[in-house]
């Protein structure tokens, strides 16, 4: 949390008292249902359960090593904790209302998304951008491959398996993927809105889960065969070239607040535009932040500010935001009730192909495997934007937001499109 090479040993113990009290302080008043509502008390509850969690996966033999560490913990131990009754119910409804209606999560990748494009060279975005899309199609062609000849194999059917396991798990998530895959299949297919769902949702859950630990192995796999990865570089040849904000001297605070300013207000043009463009804003910011960055329109010194801002984001904010997915998308419950062999066999299928189909199409594009399998292939199978910090926070590389949420947004879109076509072919 506190990450500053600066800093006395004098003044890591001074900090470390602090946060030991505060950390008191707020645990006390949580568990006597004490917190104060909205934003101080989420965020403060979020801040200091991410923490410890983070502190205590980061230690743990085994999960540090080869399951992504903290970032399991932090969210299946959240999950736990704050819906087994150990904490009052209220908490959790504070938190979830502040992820999801208080925009946490959607402040948290325009931070993101924002700052790591107008931190890459320009080159490289330019050559990423045109060969990921066919990565994306690997991903999805393999999955749907590996999932229907296990379905096959395991009397599932085919057809049946890729539509009701493989489909949704690489449809970008429950409100861009399940939901409408749900309405167009359940008018044309026979089968109730209910009955898809209930097929659907374990799987994303499932699937989700399987794509956040795939993603710890995936980290290790990186470190075992260094020729496999570019430890957070997409194209290979990119790490090369070192970015000049890396070499920046201390960031002030007036620079952080000008890039906070700049995530925000690209979060509002992908707003605005939605409005006028049927996509979601995500994908449309993104497609604008790109522009601005390749056109060269936005000085060089605001480029700047917005990479320190997501570097001071993902510093500070991301143990907090996986409490918040913890609480508030991780049902243990359901998990854990759907978790028959057939069924986890399908999931894993779908994870495994993604993860296979990528890296195979990305390393002759020109990408690291490693690093295409974690976009193209997990941050397909995952649950969209709340999947996406997950598995990148598990994988140690949250500077490719980007091509994650181009993953979980216009191949989510994709799926929907494609799925469109298979049913009317099928009529």
């Amino acid at each position: 949390m506190f990450s500053n090479d600066a800093m006395t040993q004098s003044d890591k113990r001074m900090i470390n008292v602090i946060f030991a009290l505060s950390a008191a302080v707020i645990l006390f008043a949580t568990v006597q249902n004490e917190i104060p509502t909205g934003i101080i008390g989420a965020i403060g509850v979020m801040a200091v359960v991410g923490y410890i969690l983070n502190v205590a996966g980061d230690k743990t033999p085994i999960v540090n090593q080869f399951f992504g560490g903290g970032a399991i913990v932090i969210i299946f131990g959240s999950s736990y904790i704050f819906h087994s009754g150990i904490i009052p119910h209220e908490t959790a409804d504070t938190i979830t209302t502040f992820v999801k209606g208080g925009g946490f999560l959607s402040f948290f990748i325009a931070s993101l998304v924002t700052g790591s494009i107008l931190g890459m060279d320009t080159n490289v975005l330019k050559k990423a951008a045109l060969k990921y899309i066919p990565v994306i199609l690997g991903g999805v062609a393999c999955a749907f491959l590996f999932t229907g000849l296990v379905g096959s194999v395991l009397g599932h059917g085919f057809f049946d398996s890729v539509m009701l396991i493989s489909l949704p798990i690489m449809g970008g998530g429950m409100g861009a993927g399940a939901v409408p895959l749900v309405e167009i299949m359940s008018g044309n297919t026979g089968m109730s809105a209910e009955m898809l769902l209930s097929k659907m949702v374990p799987a994303l859950a499932i699937g989700n889960a399987i794509a956040i630990v795939m993603a710890g192995l995936l980290d290790k796999l990186g470190k075992f065969y260094p020729s496999l990865t570019g430890n957070g570089k997409l194209m290979r040849g990119s790490e090369q070239q070192q970015d000049t904000q890396q070499q920046e001297q201390p960031t002030s605070i007036n620079v952080l607040g000008v890039g906070a300013l700049l995530a925000i207000t690209m979060f509002f043009v992908g707003t605005m535009l939605s409005n006028i463009i049927s996509m979601h804003t995500y994908a449309l910011m993104i497609i604008f932040v790109a522009v601005v960055k390749v056109t060269g329109f936005m000085p060089r010194e605001l480029e700047k500010a917005a990479h320190a801002w997501y570097k001071f984001v993902v510093d500070n904010l991301t143990p907090a935001l996986l409490v918040g997915i913890g609480v508030a998308y991780t049902d243990l419950n359901q998990i854990i009730a759907s978790l028959n062999l057939v069924y986890f066999l399908l999931v894993f299928a779908t994870v495994l192909g993604a993860i296979i189909g990528a890296g195979i199409v990305g390393r002759l594009m020109g990408f690291h495997p490693i690093e295409a399998a974690i976009t193209a292939g997990l941050c397909m199978a995952n649950m969209g934007g709340t999947g996406d910090v997950a598995v990148l926070a598990a994988s140690k590389r949250m500077e490719l937001m980007p091509f994650a949420q181009i993953s979980s947004r216009i191949g989510g879109a994709f799926m929907l499109i494609l799925a469109t076509l298979i049913i009317e072919l099928l009529k």
